[in-house]
């Protein structure tokens, strides 16, 4: 899929990115869409710029749908390529879920 132009996003190794960083854009949109502020963003990713963030948000909201469903789309990848740990590891993920389970009885 071919990605609008924009100073502050760059499309690399088929992901999208804040331009010039290792920071992918899902990254700084979730966080927006979980309501942080720029400001708070930069503080999650301190290699970007007030600006940097700034420009990622507004790259998001100009191609909102897009972004989107380019968001979507790498979650679901990654539910493909990672199992699930009561997949991968059954053993681990049951002492996780007991010990879940008693925690959450301690605190009735």
């Amino acid at each position: 899929m071919a990605y609008p132009a924009s100073p502050y996003i760059e499309e690399r190794n088929g992901g999208l990115y804040v331009e010039g960083t290792r920071v992918s854009l899902d990254s700084v949109v979730i966080r927006f869409q979980e309501g942080a502020s720029p400001e708070r963003i930069v503080q999650s990713f301190p290699t970007l710029k007030l600006s940097q963030v700034c420009g990622a948000v507004a790259y998001y909201l100009e191609n909102q749908q897009m972004v989107n469903e380019y968001i979507a789309e790498s979650q679901r990848e990654l539910e493909r390529m990672v199992p699930p740990l009561s997949q991968s590891n059954p053993e681990l993920f049951a002492r996780l879920e007991a010990a879940r389970e008693k925690m959450g009885s301690k605190r009735t």
